[in-house]
Order: structure tokens, then sequence, then C-alpha cells
């Protein structure tokens, strides 16, 4: 599976860590990663703290990284163009 650089494998776990310009945009972020989320009924941890975001994403009932998280690393990824 090709894996993207904005994601590191840590703990069983894929995590991205992002900075935006303020709140505001970090948490419109967080909305339109919810959107995709359940689009796809695959739901990351989100953790925001002011104007930065952590997404953490695994299978939970196979407590691994599935073919699923990697699409959906692929997918999230392609909103980081609107948030520049």
């Amino acid at each position: 599976m090709e894996t993207s650089k904005l994601w590191k494998e840590q703990q069983g776990r894929l995590r991205k860590e992002m900075k935006f310009k303020n709140f505001e945009n970090a948490i419109s972020y967080i909305n339109a990663v919810a959107k995709i989320a359940e689009k796809y009924n695959h739901h990351p941890t989100i953790t925001n703290t002011y104007n930065k975001v952590t997404l953490e994403l695994w299978t939970h009932d196979e407590n691994e990284i599935t073919d699923l998280d990697w699409q959906l690393t692929k997918v999230i990824d392609e909103l980081d163009e609107d948030f520049k």
C-alpha cells in the first residue's frame, strides 16, 4: 500500500498533525474530515488545541491498521489543498 508522507505509523495507528492559521480554520478542517468520516462510516480520533489538529486512524474492531484506514488517509489528504 502506498503511504502518505503526512501520516506517521505510531503504536499501531496512523497519525497526522496539522497546523492552521487560526482556530476557526482548524475547526473548519475538522468539520470537513467529519463529513468524509461519516461517508466512509470510519471515524478517526480527532484532537484539537487552538490551531493544531491531530488525526489518528485505525480500525477499532480489528485493533490494527487496515486497507480502509489507508484509503481514508488519501481522501483526507485531498482536503489539504483547500486548507493551505
